[in-house]
């Protein structure tokens, strides 16, 4: 299927279960939310109060109200707060060096296939090291239209679509189009408990 039809395609329940097996098969512990509302508080009630958290750049964030709720509460120790508000730019960027390290760290991906490996593209990478590796608690928020059949097909469609619209939104902002720099496929968490991940039955973000 075109990258561009699987954008709006409706993904139904078989796939989903599929999807939900192939995650957990992988020690990804996955949830379905039926909508933005639900995501948004059950994404509030995984993270508990005091918590250090930091927040990736993420359309389906926006969208679901967590970017404005994470910036409004005082419930959390907001990492990406703290990095944004520091003037000096080397010790921005250290800040953001050590984020990679936080106890939540949330974000979204790129395309998900049903036998659960995950896929993130980047161009900077800022985000994998956390993912990866360094943070204590991961939580991904993805619309279920990036659900793809296979590996091959989620490749494809970050490679295509996401990348694409990527570039559509880094113009918009009225920065360059920058090339991929990071392809990252998760195929496996050692830690079952270390990564949680939010399916939305909405399509949201690219």
């Amino acid at each position: 299927m075109a990258t561009e039809s699987r954008q709006t395609a409706q993904i139904n329940q078989d796939a989903i279960d599929r999807t939900l097996a192939g995650l957990k098969s992988r020690n990804v512990d996955a949830v379905v939310a039926e909508n933005g509302d639900e995501a948004l508080r059950i994404l509030i009630e995984l993270i508990p109060d005091g918590a250090e958290v930091f927040k990736s750049t993420s359309e389906t964030l926006d969208t679901i109200g967590y970017s404005d709720y994470i910036r409004e509460t005082d419930r959390y120790r907001n990492l990406y707060l703290e990095i944004s508000e520091e003037p000096d730019r080397d010790r921005q960027r250290e800040l953001r060096r050590l984020a990679s390290v936080a106890e939540y760290y949330v974000g979204s991906v790129h395309a998900i296939a049903e036998t659960g490996e995950v896929i993130v593209a980047s161009g900077s990478g800022s985000q994998l090291g956390a993912y990866v590796y360094g943070a204590k608690t991961v939580i991904w928020v993805s619309g279920v239209q990036k659900i793809c059949p296979s590996l091959d097909d989620a490749l494809a469609r970050v490679k295509g679509f996401s990348v694409e619209r990527h570039h559509e939104w880094a113009i918009a902002q009225g920065r360059a189009a920058a090339p991929l720099g990071k392809l990252t496929i998760f195929e496996n968490e050692q830690n079952p408990d270390r990564i949680k991940m939010v399916l939305i039955k909405e399509s949201l973000g690219w």
